[in-house]
């Protein structure tokens, strides 16, 4: 048991979760720095986690941080911070969170460019939904975002997660889902059951969440009951893409020069 002051004891709790969230934004900036010099944000993590220093935790890029805390508690810091007059302690704290949104929006464009300059009217798989594997939790879950913006873009999605339920998915959207993908000109969305329920006739496949299946997908079987050309957006990295490629699936993956 550690005794501190009341004060101490308040910002040491938003400070942990603040601390968190900045490393989950600082290796996800260098991602998209990665995909434009040439270097590989794996072998960056890697070579900066092997620094005791710095240590290896929260060095996995991916999609943004969700969950009911970081984005709430840095809010709350920011607030402190700029009740004492602490403005520009304020602002680097903002950044934190415009670097999650920033990095959300990017991989939103990139999916965009990849698929001929327009989601529109085209069909895409969304592999996870929860703000992490091994739980239904959705709150402030990288894939809400996401998915509303693709399906403004007129992006039909098929949405597929092991332990998020179609409910949950109509109430963090605010949209329920479509009976029929094929009957409107605007986005919308349907949830799917399996992998390759989800997958089946669509010009694209993106994983949001770290989940273990999709670690393993069988491409081959996949392959034959896609849209062509088809793409793969692996926002964790964790997919088997030189298998997806064998399978001539088109690739991207965070943080991969070879992506550009």
């Amino acid at each position: 048991i550690l005794r501190t002051n009341l004060w101490s004891s308040e910002l040491s709790k938003l400070t942990a979760n603040a601390f968190l969230a900045q490393r989950i934004s600082s290796i996800n900036s260098i991602s998209g720095l990665c995909e434009k010099t040439g270097a590989d944000i794996n072998e960056v993590s890697q070579a900066i986690g092997m620094d005791k220093r710095i240590g290896t935790h929260f060095l996995k890029p991916g999609p943004g941080f969700g969950g009911s805390c970081f984005n709430k508690d840095i809010l709350n810091l920011i607030y402190l911070c700029n009740y004492y007059g602490l403005h520009e302690v304020a602002e680097y704290w903002e950044g934190v969170i415009k670097i999650n949104t920033w990095q959300q929006n990017r991989i939103t464009k990139t999916i965009v460019s990849k698929l001929f300059g327009t989601v529109a009217e085209k069909y895409i798989a969304i592999l996870g939904f929860s703000f992490k594997s091994n739980t239904n939790d959705t709150r402030e879950s990288p894939a809400i975002k996401i998915c509303n913006d693709l399906m403004n873009e007129g992006a039909k999605l098929k949405i597929y997660d092991p332990k998020v339920n179609k409910k949950q998915i109509e109430i963090d959207l605010k949209l329920k889902q479509s009976d029929n993908l094929g009957s409107s000109e605007n986005g919308s969305w349907i949830h799917s059951t399996s992998i390759l329920e989800a997958t089946k006739a669509v010009d694209g496949i993106i994983v949001l969440t770290e989940w273990d299946e999709f670690k393993n997908i069988n491409w081959h079987d996949i392959s034959k009951h896609t849209r062509k050309p088809t793409w793969l957006f692996d926002s964790r990295n964790i997919c088997n893409t030189d298998l997806a490629k064998t399978e001539n699936l088109e690739v991207w993956e965070l943080g991969s020069s070879e992506s550009k």
